[in-house]
């Protein structure tokens, strides 16, 4: 479960989001970022159970983004996230594949998938729902999936029709796709419950067979 003083800590960093106030408040800091590890250690578990993909032993420190920032190329200057990011669960999907959980105060919410793929990996999904439809349907017109994470053609998809294919393709809403993602949100109650890791593998379970298809489509 993840702990109020965390949430708590997030919301006061967002407020304050300088190199002073981070350094003054470092404990509070150290104290979040280990719930956060160990609350990753728990879903590790818990998320082994129902993906094969998932080492329950792995080292959950790995899975924890950093918190600072890189603004070197932008124009926010900030220095800190004001939420802590999980990701990376597991070396056996391709780079580009996997689960995400972003904790933040009010705006939680657990997703996986491949996000914005670009290239010949873009490329390459586009070829397997062109010749593998049929799969990608089957799991995310599902009436389960659908209910958790709405419908999948809803995201961000080309105004125009990708090279090599025609407009009256009977798939072109999921060909046009940019991203190839499923979320849910996550409500500060549910995460800290002392059931919440396991709450939120059974969640992901349902967007493992999504990351299979595009692991099948880049690997």
């Amino acid at each position: 479960m993840i702990n109020q003083s965390t949430l708590d800590f997030i919301g006061d960093l967002k407020a304050n989001n300088d190199r002073d106030w981070f350094l003054k408040h470092k404990e509070a800091y150290d104290a979040a970022q280990q719930n956060v590890v160990t609350f990753t250690g728990e879903l590790l578990k818990e998320l082994s159970k129902v993906d094969p993909y998932i080492d329950a032993n792995s080292d959950p420190k790995k899975s924890v983004m950093r918190i600072y920032r890189d603004i070197r190329f932008s124009k926010d200057k900030t220095p800190y996230k004001h939420w802590f990011g999980i990701h990376k669960l597991s070396a056996k999907y391709h780079l580009e594949v996997g689960y995400y959980m972003h904790i933040e105060p009010g705006a939680t919410f657990i997703a996986g998938g491949c996000w914005w793929p670009q290239g010949d990996q873009l490329k390459a999904i586009r070829q397997e729902i062109d010749y593998n439809a049929d799969d990608l349907k089957a799991i995310v017109d599902a009436p389960t999936f659908k209910k958790l994470f709405g419908e999948f053609r809803d995201q961000e998809q080309l105004k125009t029709i990708p090279n090599g294919y025609e407009a009256d393709n009977e798939n072109i809403s999921l060909i046009k796709l940019k991203s190839f993602t499923a979320s849910h949100k996550v409500s500060d109650a549910e995460l800290k419950s002392k059931d919440a890791a396991a709450k939120v593998a059974s969640i992901l379970k349902e967007i493992q067979p999504l990351l299979l298809f595009l692991q099948n489509a880049i690997a």
